[in-house]
């Protein structure tokens, strides 16, 4: 069949409109999977919260062995959270800037956002002093031993000690008494969770 000048054939009109059609079905697909199944995005208050966290601790920790450092400071074109000048030595949480001044003659540590920053010691390149920044929170005591430290005991007093350190502790903590009442709920708290714990607890629960 003849077709007129300047007049599409039939077949590549169809041919555009199915085109069309199926570059909005695609569209409409994607965009419906983007609302039903929406991409991860990195939870990004998160890390900085955790940075900030972890750069305080570096802070306190190279405060307390007497180095002398300089924050968010420019080591081989690479932004770094410390550099120790007279050591030469460059303290990164960046891997990519971790690498690239690996060949230059500053020395990089890496380290990451879930690293205490107690533990920095192990990674330097230079012997540092045992220094006591407090308890390390993965070795905090369990909350029973707190509780039973708390008034005074061991575990294995029972719960007529535990009533009787109870009654001793509140005389010196409580707030009418000139005590503190932070300590006194401390003490009130404690005192809860000891006595579920204490040697014949249990017993006198059955009874």
């Amino acid at each position: 069949m003849q077709t007129q000048p300047g007049v599409l054939p039939e077949w590549l009109v169809l041919g555009l409109v199915l085109g069309v059609v199926g570059s909005l079905v695609v569209a409409g697909l994607f965009v419906l999977a983007n609302r039903v199944f929406p991409a991860k995005r990195p939870n990004r208050q998160a890390t900085d919260g955790g940075e900030m966290r972890r750069r305080a601790e570096l802070r306190e920790y190279l405060t307390a062995i007497d180095e002398q450092f300089a924050e968010n400071h420019f080591v081989e074109g690479q932004h770094v959270a410390f550099y120790l000048p007279k050591r030469d030595v460059a303290i990164t949480f960046d891997a990519r800037a971790y690498y690239r001044i690996e060949r230059s003659p500053t020395i990089p540590v890496l380290v990451e956002h879930e690293m205490p920053g107690v533990y920095l010691g192990a990674r330097l390149p230079f012997e540092t002093p045992e220094v006591d920044l407090g308890p390390d929170p993965e070795e905090e005591p369990h909350p029973t031993v707190q509780a039973f430290s708390e008034l005074g005991l061991t575990q294995s007093a029972s719960l007529d000690d535990v009533k009787s350190a109870y009654r001793e502790r509140v005389k010196e903590v409580h707030p009418d008494h000139g005590g503190n009442e932070d300590e006194f709920k401390r003490v009130r708290e404690a005192y809860t969770t000891a006595k579920q714990h204490a040697s014949g607890a249990s017993r006198q629960r059955a009874s």
